[in-house]
């Protein structure tokens, strides 16, 4: 799995690519954290379209990260942009995360509703 971070205007990008499972959940979890120390009120758009497995320690990565974007200092929604034809959106929907998270269909949308 790999993790890039990148400025978006009036958010922070964060891309990941590959497996997300019980080995690389805790880099996820580090650069979201260091994401989240450095957003200065700005949103955090969390971008999946090019993960290939999404495990259940990553399905927990994502309800946490959105709990914290909340509660955060001055941190707005994370938003999480899934591809519908991935092999993400099916865990997200199997166990009801797809009503808990501001789920968009690409980068584009989730910076447009972040400004």
């Amino acid at each position: 799995m790999t993790v890039h971070a990148r400025e978006g205007g009036d958010a922070l990008v964060v891309t990941v690519e590959g497996a997300v499972d019980a080995l690389t959940v805790p880099r996820l979890r580090e650069s979201l954290r260091a994401a989240f120390d450095s957003l200065d009120g700005r949103v955090l758009v969390l971008d999946l379209t090019a993960v290939e497995f999404l495990g259940s320690p990553g399905l927990r990565a994502l309800t946490d990260s959105a709990d914290e974007a909340v509660h955060h200092r001055g941190a707005r929604p994370l938003r999480v942009v899934v591809d519908y034809s991935r092999p993400v959106i099916r865990p997200i929907e199997i166990v009801g995360l797809d009503g808990v998270l501001a789920l968009y269909h690409d980068v584009e949308a989730a910076l447009r509703d972040a400004g």
